[in-house]
C-alpha cells in the first residue's frame, strides 16, 4: 500500500476562519466561517452521519477504506487491540476571531453522559500568526470554586472567565497540550495543527454571540451536569508552552517534526502528515518517491513500511496513541 495524498476536507464551524488554510493548501477560500479542516478524518461532526470524514482521491471515505483493511493501514497490533478506529483526530485550524472560552470533556464523562467512548484531550502545534505572536488563554491561573464557576457561566461574565485564566504567548513552533477538562480560548491570527482524541465535544461556557442558546452550548446536557467536567484547580503557566509533546500524550496522540534537510528513517506505522514548508520527496524502500511539498497533507499506512523525507520539506507526522501508553481513563 503506497500512501495516499488527501483531498482537502473543510469542515465549517461556528466562529470565522479559514483563509489562512486555503493559502497554506493553495486552495480556494470556501469562505469566512471555514476555519478547520479534518486531515485523514475517520470522526464525524457531532450530531452529523458524514460531516467530517475524509474523502480519498478515488471517491472512497477513509471510514470505509480502514474498515476494510484495518491491519493494513494501522497496523497488526493495533487492528487487534484497537480495531479499525486509529483514535487520532488531525485538523487544521485557522483562529479568523478569539475562540470562546470552552471545554472538552475527559473519556469519563463523555462515557458516562454522552454516550462516548472518547473525550478530547488535544495539543497545538503553531505553524504561523498573523503578528509576531498570538495570544492564548489556557487553564485557571488560580483554583475556582464551583459556585464562582456557575456564576460567571450563567451570567455570560466574559471578562470575568477571560481574566481567570492564564495567557500564553504563542509563535511559529510552540507546542501545547491540553489535556480534556481544560478551559481554553484560542486566540486571533493563529494558524495550528491539532492533534486530538476522535470525537468532536465541546462545552461553551462563553456562548453568547457562538451557540444558539444554553442547550446547544451545554451539549444538552444543563449546566449542572456539564460544568462538573471543567478542571478547577490552577494550572501553572510554565508548565504550558513547550517545544514538543510530553511524554502524557503518549496515551492519547504523538506527534514529531519532519525535516527533509536532516533526513532520517522514520519508524514504519500509520502517521498523517501536513507539510508546512519546502519542496522534497518522500521515499519508501519499495517503489518511486512521492514528490511533496509546502500545504500537502498525506496518510502513510502501516502496509508502506518504514520510510523517510528527502530535501528541504519540512512538517509534522501526527501518529495514533503509542501501543504501550495505555489509553485515556
Amino acid at each position: 500500500m503506497r500512501p495516499l495524498v488527501l483531498p482537502p476536507n473543510p469542515v465549517p464551524r461556528f466562529y470565522r476562519g479559514g483563509a489562512a488554510i486555503a493559502a497554506l493548501r493553495g486552495t480556494a477560500d470556501v469562505g469566512e466561517r471555514t476555519p478547520e479542516e479534518w486531515v485523514g478524518s475517520t470522526t464525524t461532526v457531532f450530531g452529523e452521519r458524514e460531516l467530517g470524514l475524509s474523502p480519498l482521491a478515488d471517491g472512497r471515505l477513509l471510514r470505509d477504506a480502514v474498515a476494510a483493511d484495518p491491519a493494513g493501514f494501522l497496523g497488526p497490533d493495533h487492528a487487534a487491540e484497537r480495531g479499525a478506529n486509529p483514535q487520532l483526530l488531525v485538523k487544521l485550524l485557522d483562529a479568523g476571531e478569539r475562540l470562546p472560552v470552552h471545554v472538552h470533556p475527559d473519556a469519563a464523562f463523555a462515557r458516562e453522559t454522552l454516550d462516548s467512548p472518547y473525550g478530547k484531550t488535544e495539543a497545538w502545534i503553531v505553524i504561523d500568526t498573523a503578528g509576531p505572536t498570538a495570544t492564548m488563554h489556557v487553564g485557571f491561573r488560580e483554583d475556582v470554586n464551583g459556585q464562582t464557576l456557575e456564576h460567571w457561566v450563567r451570567d455570560q461574565d466574559t471578562s470575568a472567565l477571560l481574566a481567570a485564566l492564564n495567557v500564553v504567548e504563542v509563535s511559529k513552533g510552540d507546542v501545547l497540550f491540553v489535556p480534556a477538562g481544560t478551559p481554553h480560548a484560542i486566540g486571533e491570527g493563529v494558524l495550528l495543527v491539532e492533534l486530538q482524541e476522535p470525537s468532536d465535544l465541546s462545552i461553551l461556557l462563553e456562548w453568547r454571540g457562538f451557540a444558539s442558546g444554553e442547550d446547544d452550548a451545554s451539549l444538552g446536557l444543563g449546566w449542572d451536569v456539564a460544568l462538573a467536567c471543567v478542571d478547577r484547580a490552577a494550572v501553572h503557566a510554565d508548565r504550558l508552552l513547550a517545544d514538543r509533546l510530553p511524554a502524557e500524550a503518549d496515551p492519547f496522540f504523538r506527534a514529531e517534526r519532519i525535516d527533509g534537510s536532516q533526513p532520517a528513517e522514520l519508524d514504519r506505522g500509520f502517521a498523517i502528515l501536513v507539510l508546512t514548508e519546502g519542496a522534497g520527496e518522500l521515499r519508501l524502500e519499495d517503489g518511486e518517491p512521492l514528490p511533496v511539498g509546502r500545504g500537502d497533507t498525506l496518510l502513510v499506512p502501516w502496509d508502506a513500511g518504514p520510510w523517510r523525507l528527502e530535501g528541504d520539506v519540512v512538517g509534522v507526522a501526527c501518529r495514533p496513541p503509542a501501543a504501550d501508553a495505555g489509553g485515556p481513563a
